[in-house]
């Protein structure tokens, strides 16, 4: 009797372990997404006073820009959605902007010292310039998916957000350009042949130089989208390889083109992380490729910092495995004990 009873409270305990770790599972993923509602059709929207282009630039999905109802260089730029000028269409991706850029900007992040992004690499979470300071990216800035499709990024600009001229931002182990978010106090701006990812929310005003590439959407709330000769990749937001910085190859998207987009895993739900002061890197990283998600490690990098996980690590993996091996031993020995009684 008495070993029927250990045998059933092994069973048990075995029992709490899996549970546990299951639920350890779900709660991995790091920082819930950013919905944007019918804002993410869009690759461009813009207040007041217009949508201004200059040269070949191509834009794969819609462009809206309402109260204003400017857009010009149209072509010989070219639109593979749909034009929406002060239309209902753009006021409704306006509200759901709003609704968006508010979300971000409630989040709580960790701090990055002097809101210098160029050399660092970062795992999923939420980061913040600190209070009145520029977001910087001069070099390339890395993003660590860790394997895990869901992983977000939200970016906290306090004042404005400028990049370099020929500055990058790389994808690695399944980091997703879908689930990159930069929300801007002020207004964005992105220097001549840099590439962006993500989607940029800016309070005002979005400024791209000569030959920019938007791996994403850039939606301003007040403001002008100004363009000369830039790249809009919106309808990928399956990990891409991408060469950093990109080749520029003739673009030949019709005006009735469908972008299609692939599916993305859910993000899963967890607590925001709180606010922690870091470093920034040694050196700034030369242009590397965007590498597809792999189920080996990021490599390690010279020069790099690589900052903490807003997230806590999966260690459930081994605990489910020991709360269902212990629960089946259990099991087995229990029926031997009842036949052998």
């Amino acid at each position: 009797m008495k070993n029927s009873r250990a045998v059933v409270a092994m069973v048990a305990i075995a029992l709490v372990i899996a549970i546990g770790a299951m639920a350890g599972r779900t709660a991995n993923a790091a920082t819930t997404t950013v919905g944007l509602g019918t804002a993410g059709a869009f690759s461009i929207l813009a207040g007041t006073p217009s949508i201004t282009n200059t040269g070949a630039t191509t834009i794969d999905r819609n462009v809206g820009i309402h109260p204003a109802a400017s857009i010009t260089g149209f072509p010989p730029g070219i639109i593979g959605g749909t034009t929406h000028a002060g239309d209902a269409v753009a006021l409704q991706a306006k509200s759901d902007l709003v609704i968006a850029y508010n979300d971000a900007a409630g989040r709580t992040g960790t701090v990055v010292a002097g809101g210098t992004l160029g050399g660092l690499t970062l795992v999923d979470g939420v980061y913040n310039s600190g209070l009145n300071t520029v977001l910087d990216l001069t070099g390339t800035l890395t993003l660590d998916g860790q394997n895990d499709a869901s992983s977000v990024w939200i970016f906290q600009a306090q004042s404005s957000l400028v990049t370099a001229s020929t500055s990058s931002v790389s994808l690695i182990n399944g980091a997703s350009a879908c689930n990159v978010f930069w929300q801007v106090t002020s207004s964005a701006t992105l220097g001549s042949s840099s590439t962006i990812v993500g989607t940029i929310m800016a309070m005002s005003s979005i400024t791209l130089a000569n030959g920019v590439t938007v791996l994403g959407r850039a939606l301003a709330r007040n403001g002008n989208v100004t363009l000369i000769n830039d790249t809009f990749i919106t309808g990928g937001c399956a990990p891409l390889t991408v060469v950093i910085p990109p080749t520029r190859p003739p673009f030949t998207i019709a005006p009735s083109a469908t972008p299609t987009v692939a599916p993305t895993a859910t993000p899963i739900a967890t607590a925001a992380p709180t606010a922690t002061p870091i470093g920034t890197a040694a050196a700034t990283v030369a242009p590397t490729a965007v590498a597809a998600a792999a189920p080996t490690a990021s490599p390690a990098r010279t020069g790099i910092q690589v900052l903490p996980s807003t997230s806590t690590g999966d260690t459930s993996g081994p605990l489910l495995m020991l709360g269902i091996a212990l629960m089946g031993t259990g099991i087995v020995v229990l029926r031997r004990q009842t036949r052998h009684s």
